[in-house]
């Protein structure tokens, strides 16, 4: 869980060498004449570029650089020009780490907050309505409790690219990825077979129908790809007869390629996905083996997070604005995508019983959210809140005071503090 500049600052305190260093002591390299005055001062640029590279696969890779006709220097092509040749050497990494790699170096930038923490969740949590990413927030009442909400709806004007903000506490997510992965392996541990077979059942299920999807989408986007070709022979020759101006040919020749990039990049993406999912036939397999390494799931670490979660799906609670109403979480694994281990099933009676608790529930739920209602509509939530307000101000000052008397600097303690936002729960 930790990015480039963390693993350059263990390296560093480890005293492990850098790569030009061990080369000069291994006898080969460009720097055998150099004198090293920090031989142990990784870079982050260079913990990238290793946990980039395929040779660590077993692959020779070729042409990656293609020397250029004006000046005879070599420069770096894209990867498309590359030419790979697999399995020529012993792989020191597998398959499986190396992918979760890029698709984590992919993902957001992570940066730490005015605890200089990193969240192990943020980059994985997606808002399910609008598909935008959620960040991370902490409340700064001196609890640093985290909480996530949809990046898109706070764009100005609030709550025009998303109708709500999603909010939802991160130890909540934790909590349930931790026990989902506890009865995943309860089951395994079980029954191993029928475990198996009721994962390839589901997936078999969900991703046909996701990859017929992904194959519709495809084939419309390769035809169109193809029209907008035709469209822009067909502009250019109005332009020529002089049919249209060359300020309406600009601009629609724009758009046409803004298209076309945007196209390309969604068919390349799209073909890889099918191609992968063509050629991963034992993901279920791969999952549970993936399960077996851990003995339990008592402590969740941004390593078993990372290893596990591809992405999170937050859904609007039943009741905006209410603590306590329900909200739909969906968890999608590595290689299996989103699973539920089956549940017991109940008795008549016993749902019958559960229906009525729900029932229960949902009546008292409504009738605190119609108190709420009231109470804002009287102004009395109004009174609540402004007392509640001028405690914590009273607070915020005691805590000043006991900072200056301590001799910790009054200005390094309210720069933390507004590096977050005063949150306040209704």
């Amino acid at each position: 869980g930790k990015g480039p500049y963390a693993i350059a600052r263990i390296l560093e305190a480890d005293k492990i060498d850098i790569p030009a260093y061990h080369q000069q002591k291994l006898g080969y390299g460009l720097h055998q004449s150099k004198v090293f005055e920090y031989p142990y001062r990784w870079c982050s640029s260079t913990i990238a570029s290793i946990l980039k590279k395929q040779e660590y696969l077993g692959h020779t890779v070729n042409f990656k650089t293609r020397k250029h006709f004006k000046d005879k220097k070599s420069k770096y092509v894209s990867e498309d020009n590359w030419l790979i040749f697999e399995n020529t050497h012993e792989p020191i990494i597998d398959q499986e780490t190396f992918d979760n790699v890029q698709r984590i170096r992919g993902n957001v930038k992570r940066y730490p907050d005015g605890w200089g923490e990193y969240h192990p969740l943020t980059g994985l949590m997606y808002c399910a309505d609008c598909g935008s990413k959620m960040y991370v927030h902490r409340t700064s009442n001196y609890k640093n409790i985290p909480y996530y909400t949809c990046s898109a709806y706070t764009k100005v004007p609030c709550g025009t690219l998303c109708p709500s903000a999603h909010r939802i506490k991160a130890e909540v997510v934790l909590n349930l990825i931790q026990s989902t992965l506890q009865d995943i392996k309860k089951s395994l541990d079980e029954d191993n077979e029928a475990f198996l077979r009721s994962i390839q059942n589901e997936m078999e299920e969900s991703e046909k129908m996701e990859m017929e999807k992904k194959k519709t989408r495809l084939t419309d986007s390769k035809n169109r790809l193809q029209e907008l070709e035709r469209l822009m022979c067909r502009i250019y020759e109005d332009m020529i007869l002089e049919k249209i101006p060359n300020t309406r040919y600009e601009i629609l020749n724009n758009q046409y390629e803004t298209e076309q990039r945007e196209l390309s990049k969604e068919i390349d993406g799209l073909e890889k996905a099918i191609k992968r999912y063509e050629k991963e036939t034992d993901r279920a397999k791969k999952f549970i083996r993936l399960i077996e390494r851990y003995d339990n799931f008592d402590e969740l670490t941004p390593t078993i997070i990372n290893e596990f979660v591809e992405k999170i799906l937050i859904h609007e609670r039943d009741r905006k604005g209410s603590q306590t109403a329900n909200q739909k979480v969906e968890i999608y694994f590595n290689f299996i995508g989103n699973y539920e281990p089956p549940k017991e099933e109940l008795s008549e009676e016993e749902m019958q019983k559960l229906r009525e608790e729900e029932e229960k529930e949902r009546v008292r739920k409504d009738r605190l959210h119609q108190n709420y209602l009231k109470r804002k509509a009287n102004g009395k939530q109004k009174e609540y809140e402004d007392r509640y307000k001028a405690r914590r101000e009273e607070k915020k000052q005691e805590k000043l005071k006991s900072l200056k008397r301590t001799g910790i600097p009054v200005s390094e303690y309210i720069k933390n503090i507004k590096k977050t936002k005063m949150i306040y729960n209704s």
